[in-house]
């Protein structure tokens, strides 16, 4: 009888921890991602670099006007300052396309992103 109250006041334990810790959702792609960009074409700047913050499949930077989303497949879709990218990423790396503007004239490029 001892051993069937221990194991209930167990399981009660388990159930009530479960019902009582907070719920973290996470995605495959969730962490810190160091992005950089190419220009192929127009007068943007030539390359830069930045750091992205993927939290629950939603991606944001600090100081930028960032919004936009990973799919739990790793598909990209994000707008940053007014520019637009799309593309894919696998496992800690990734690849794409972005498109926008400088001083009203269309440029475009590449983007890679890995891991950090």
């Amino acid at each position: 009888m001892r051993f069937g109250r221990i194991a209930a006041f167990c399981a009660a334990s388990v159930v009530t921890a479960t019902l009582v810790a907070p719920v973290v959702a996470q995605t495959p792609y969730d962490g810190n991602w160091q992005v950089t960009i190419v220009t192929k074409t127009g007068s943007c700047e030539p390359s830069a670099s930045s750091m992205l913050t993927v939290a629950d499949g939603k991606i944001s930077a600090p100081g930028a006007n960032v919004s936009g989303t990973i799919g739990s497949g790793g598909l990209v879709k994000v707008s940053i300052n007014g520019a637009y990218a799309n593309g894919q990423l696998s496992g800690n790396a990734g690849s794409g396309k972005w498109n926008g503007a400088s001083a009203g004239i269309p440029c475009s490029g590449r983007w890679e992103a890995s891991r950090q």
